[in-house]
Parts: C-alpha cells; sequence; structure tokens
C-alpha cells in the first residue's frame, strides 16, 4: 500500500467527490509591480506565465512560475489561461492600479502582530549558493541558513516585505519531531 498521508486529530479520509482538487497558486498583494516582478524574475528566476487586467475594478494579476526545462507554454493567451490555473504552486501578485504612488509598506506581512499568514516557501538545489546569491543581490534576510534554533533554513524579504522560506530538501531530513515517522 502507498503512503496516503500522515494521520494526526482532525485529519479525515478525502472524499471522491475531492478527485483531482490541487493547490493552484498562493496570492500576494503587491505595491509596484515594476519592483515586485523585477524581485522576483531576478532573484528567484520565476516567468511571468500570464498577466490578467480588469479595468473596471483596477486591478492587474501576475502569474509567475518556473515552468520545467523543455516545457511548452501555449502560445495563445486564451490558452495559456486555462493552463496557467491547472498548474501548481504559482505565484499570483495582485496589483491594485495606484497603490505604487503611496508612501511606504502598504500590505501586512502577516508576521507582525496580529499574526496571521507566514511566508511562501521556495526549494533550491544549493542553499549555501543560493545564500550568496542573495547578497550578491541585496536581498534582506530575516534569518541565514546557520542562524537560530532551525539549520539549513533561509528567511528573506521580498520588496513588499513578506516573507519567503527559502530550503534545500536533502538537508531536512532530520528536521523537525522524528517521533512523527
Amino acid at each position: 500500500m502507498s503512503f496516503q498521508g500522515e494521520q494526526h486529530p482532525g485529519v479525515e479520509t478525502p472524499p471522491a467527490e475531492t478527485e483531482g482538487f490541487r493547490l493552484n497558486h498562493t496570492m500576494l498583494r503587491i505595491k509596484d509591480p515594476r519592483t515586485s516582478l523585477a524581485f522576483y524574475t531576478r532573484v528567484f528566476g520565476m516567468r511571468v506565465l500570464r498577466r490578467l487586467d480588469f479595468e473596471e475594478m483596477q486591478f492587474s494579476l501576475y502569474f509567475l512560475g518556473r515552468p520545467e526545462t523543455g516545457e511548452t507554454l501555449p502560445e495563445d493567451a486564451g490558452e495559456r489561461t486555462v493552463w496557467t490555473f491547472s498548474q501548481r504552486g504559482l505565484l499570483e501578485l495582485t496589483h491594485n492600479w495606484g497603490s505604487e504612488e503611496k508612501a511606504g509598506r502598504l500590505y501586512h506581512d502577516g508576521n507582525a502582530e496580529p499574526q496571521g499568514f507566514g511566508h511562501i516557501c521556495f526549494s533550491v538545489p544549493d542553499l549555501d549558493a543560493t545564500e550568496a546569491w542573495f547578497d550578491a543581490n541585496d536581498v534582506e534576510f530575516v534569518k541565514r541558513s546557520d542562524q537560530g534554533k532551525m539549520k539549513n533554513v533561509i528567511f528573506v524579504k521580498d520588496v513588499d516585505g513578506y516573507w519567503i522560506e527559502v530550503v534545500q530538501a536533502d538537508r531536512l531530513s532530520a528536521l523537525g519531531d522524528q517521533a512523527s515517522r
């Protein structure tokens, strides 16, 4: 029998009606698309897969991802929209038009009081090289890989102050409570 997920109080067997459900994207509100897009495309190597504008409501959505090498994306905008909403693990940046003209940070990062949303996470192939890359690109650190109680985990901030966890998967096998293995 294949692994069916850890069992904890409150966990229920997924109903058949949920077959095929998948997490598509996480949304962050951004102040200025120019600086946010520069950050995520330059520092994390993401690509804008689709931009959707909603003129009547005065906002734009930017869907970012990292297609696999050799993966072909649809050229047709409608087909690419359908493709975008069928993917896993995308980042949606929502820009409310005119927010870039306002002073200071506009959105709560979720880590200050009252706490709520915490962070997004990227897995990287080489944590040490990534940490050096962040230094070379003046990325703001919350925590470096050798700091704090959780070693081999980096936290940085994006241009809007949202926290980003960065991990190297093969360095995390001993993370957390090992009794639950």
